[in-house]
């Protein structure tokens, strides 16, 4: 179904501990991962690509982090 409110609503749950900038691409579209509604405004749909970038402090800690979270949750 995509990246639908309650992945989102976990997703970013997660990641507001996070000091990192975690941001969300799909297309020529972006969102902030620490925001839900800025997730859901981003419309990803089921079959799309999208691309993570991590940056700042335990940036690599946070991408593992997410990688197991798009494994357990898509």
């Amino acid at each position: 179904m995509g990246l639908h409110m309650r992945p989102a609503g976990m997703m970013a749950k997660r990641l507001a501990e996070t000091p990192c900038s975690v941001v969300i691409r799909c297309g020529t579209r972006s969102a902030d991962a620490k925001s839900i509604l800025n997730v859901m405004a981003l419309a990803a749909k089921c079959g799309e690509t999208v691309t993570i970038e991590v940056s700042g402090e335990d940036e690599e800690a946070t991408l593992q982090e997410l990688r197991e979270f798009f494994t357990a949750n898509f």
